[in-house]
Order: structure tokens, then sequence, then C-alpha cells
């Protein structure tokens, strides 16, 4: 009874492999789409790369100044809570 129960097993973890694959690929966009929706993605245009750039060194800069002092560096900000 126990090699009924594994071969049925077996074949319901294959069945659902085959229906999950089946539906991933119905679901994904072809290849075409693909390189549609890269080509139009903001890091494809040079300006929005270099500005998007400038402004993650500019933060890394801030967490840095932050990193190396012991003062609070969220009381010197002048947000609605000061």
């Amino acid at each position: 009874m126990s090699g009924l129960r594994t071969i049925l097993v077996s074949t319901a973890v294959v069945g659902a492999l085959g229906v999950g694959y089946g539906m991933w690929s119905i679901i994904s966009p072809s290849e075409e789409r693909r390189r549609e929706i890269v080509k139009n993605l903001p890091e494809s245009n040079p300006v929005r790369l270099e500005e998007t750039r400038q402004r993650n060194a500019m933060v890394m800069q801030v967490l840095k100044e932050a990193a190396e002092t012991n003062d609070n560096v969220a009381r010197g900000y002048g947000g609605p809570f000061k």
C-alpha cells in the first residue's frame, strides 16, 4: 500500500510542477516584449541614469558623514518636528 501511495504522491508532485511550469510559460512575456520593456526603463535614458548616480553619490556622502560623527544627525534635520 505504501508503494501505491508513493507513486500517487510522486505523480501529484510532478503534475503540480508541470502545471506551474505551464502557467509560468504562458504568463511570462516573449523575448521581443522583454526587449521593449528594457528599452523603456528609466535606466535606459543616459540623462536619468546620470541623475540617479549623482543622487546615490550624495546619499552615500551624507551617510558617510553621519557615520563619522557622534552627533545625533536626526536633530540637525530642519523637519516638521524641530
